[in-house]
């Protein structure tokens, strides 16, 4: 009864996703009696609550205006930072990882993080040798689903001792492809450049729909994708398959398939990487990367995708650290006025939260961290994520306020933005952890891996290879190659060790080397580039190595199925599909 008595006085305080933990059991939340929409006009809080002294405003803008007021300086600077920690779990961590927030932070565990530094989001991190953002990421606190709801459950339970009351902004990079965080047990989508190839919207949005399922049984609230960057024409540069492709027009349907699927699920989706990291060449993580277009040609090639994912409600825009040339020259993206206020903000009239991409990637770290955030914040950034010091950048906020470097007002505009996001999205049901890996999900998104199947070159109906084959790969593939072995298999493939047709898979950051010109067929399982210079006399792109693209590949080797994919991007010397007009 105790239990049920504290409940009562925080039921609109806290999401409901938060009060099934609330009590130490591990049962999915309570079915919301109240609409996840907000209401038209404001309304208060039951007699229940208002007796505990909690008199909350129930439309989410109204209760945000309300608790900042009421927020001292530091607990505004907290709000708008979102660092990683060490740890697999909120308040037990091993030696290694209290080593890290000691010397990240000053203390032990992400929830003293929390509560010291009074946060208002944590983004959870992993480590891959391929992921091209791996150097923002020098831990992993990402193991499987069960292991990640504990952690989430844990640091949203330190968030609600903090002075805002609100629940914690919980982040992860979940792009599918070469950038995923968490891969054990859940259904792996194929990368964005995959669903390029598919060119069906209403698939992308029920794939997506079902990985938003996924992360919410989780209680990760934001996802940072689509990649809303659109490539050059033979894609390229670090983007690559992050990217849905080359064509801005039909990128812009997929990044509104992609928000309204994440969100539709209840959990807010990113758009990034403001105003556009397709059209470069460098690395963002190492220097500051230049756009030379026009201004006509970026708002032409590069705009259509964000301004469309933000017409379709995108909770939050990532600001790139991004040298837009045609609008402020030699000055990162991150830290314009002319680009976060001006363009994104009155031009786009994008309403939500813009964070910042990591603060401790190099072109953010050419100033001090609390130099950094100000920055930042002027330019209109409203949470910034990694900060590569965070009491630095926490006492150079509160230190701006003092000095007037930082207006109160911009910080409290922020904060306020912030937590009308979290008072938005906090009423809702958390999944089961039985959501994740389902068969329903694996329907789903395996339409989406078979419509992206695409052969350059080859047979378009009828087995791809005629008798037993044998299946090759780099060394670094011996994963994939199992799992394609094993879906031809099932394909019902006669497969060998050695001595069948070949088979030759490559991936990300493979070259021409790891081509076999003995191959019969070449296997391209991220951007397809490397097909124009093979020799096999059939070139097949998934674009994907996930187990769902392998069996739909499978199904097309074996005559089952048809390759309806159409390349996303020009593969020099080849058609974009040699059976697709």
């Amino acid at each position: 009864m105790a239990c049920v008595k504290n409940l009562l006085r925080v039921a609109l305080a806290v999401p409901l996703l938060l009060l099934s933990g609330a009590c130490g059991n591990d049962e999915p939340a309570p079915s919301a009696t109240t609409a996840t929409t907000p209401p038209a006009s404001p309304s208060l809080v039951p007699e229940a609550s208002a007796s505990a002294g909690l008199v909350i405003n129930a439309d989410p803008a109204a209760r945000a205006a309300e608790v900042v007021t009421r927020l001292s300086d530091e607990d505004l600077a907290g709000q708008v930072l979102m660092p990683y920690a060490y740890g697999s779990y909120a308040t037990t961590v091993d030696k290694g990882a209290s080593a890290g927030n000691q010397q990240l932070a000053g203390v032990n565990t992400p929830a003293e993080m929390i509560e010291k530094y009074k946060l208002g989001g944590l983004i959870l991190v992993g480590f891959t040798p391929d992921d091209p953002t791996g150097d923002t990421n020098p831990t992993t606190n990402v193991e499987n689903p069960k292991q990640v709801r504990e952690l989430t459950r844990g640091l949203q339970q330190a968030a609600l001792k903090l002075p805002a009351t609100a629940p914690l902004m919980i982040g992860t990079d979940q792009e599918y492809g070469v950038v995923t965080r968490i891969t054990e047990g859940v259904t792996m989508l194929p990368s964005a450049l995959a669903v390029g190839a598919a060119r069906q919207p209403s698939l992308t949005e029920v794939a997506w729909r079902a990985a938003g399922e996924e992360l919410a049984a989780m209680g990760i609230t934001v996802d940072f994708a689509p990649v809303a960057d659109t490539l050059a024409t033979r894609g390229g540069g670090l983007i690559g398959s992050r990217s849905f492709g080359s064509d801005a027009k039909a990128n812009a349907t997929q990044v509104t398939a992609a928000v309204r699927g994440l969100q539709g699920a209840g959990v807010t989706a990113a758009l990034k990487h403001f105003p556009g990291h397709g059209h470069t060449s460098g690395d963002s993580h190492d220097e500051l990367p230049v756009i030379k277009q026009s201004r006509k040609d970026w708002e032409a090639q590069d705009l259509p995708p964000f301004q469309s994912g933000i017409e379709a409600g995108a909770g939050l825009v990532m600001s790139g650290h991004l040298d837009l040339q045609a609008i402020d020259k030699g000055n990162a993206a991150t830290f314009s006025h002319k680009i976060m206020t001006d363009v994104l903000r009155k031009q786009l009239k994008f309403t939500g939260v813009a964070i910042s991409d990591a603060m401790n990637m190099a072109p953010a770290k050419k100033w001090p961290a609390g130099e950094a955030a100000v920055r930042a914040l002027n330019a209109g950034n409203d949470m910034l994520l990694m900060p590569p010091d965070i009491g630095g950048a926490r006492d150079g906020i509160v230190a701006g306020l003092k000095s007037g470097s930082l207006k109160r007002e911009r910080l409290v505009e922020a904060v306020t933005r912030i937590l009308t996001l979290k008072f938005r999205t906090e009423i809702r049901n958390q999944p089961d952890l039985d959501v994740i890996g389902s068969p329903a999900h694996a329907r789903s998104v395996g339409a989406l891996d078979a419509a992206a199947v695409t052969v350059f070159r080859g047979k378009c109906s009828g087995p791809l290879a005629e008798g037993p084959v044998t299946v090759t790969a780099p060394a670094s593939r011996e994963v994939a190659r199992v799992a394609m072995v094993r879906a031809l298999q099932e394909a019902g493939v006669n497969v060998q060790a050695d001595n069948g047709a070949k088979i030759r898979l490559v991936g990300f950051g493979d070259s021409q080397v790891d081509l076999d010109d003995s191959a019969a067929i070449t296997v391209a399982m991220d951007s397809p580039s490397l097909l124009g210079l093979s020799r096999s006399p059939t070139l097949v792109a998934t674009y994907s190595s996930s187990k769902l693209s392998l069996a739909a590949l499978a199904a097309v080797i074996a005559g089952k199925a048809k390759a309806p994919g159409k390349s996303p991007i020009e593969v020099a010397g080849l058609k974009r599909s040699a059976c697709v007009k």
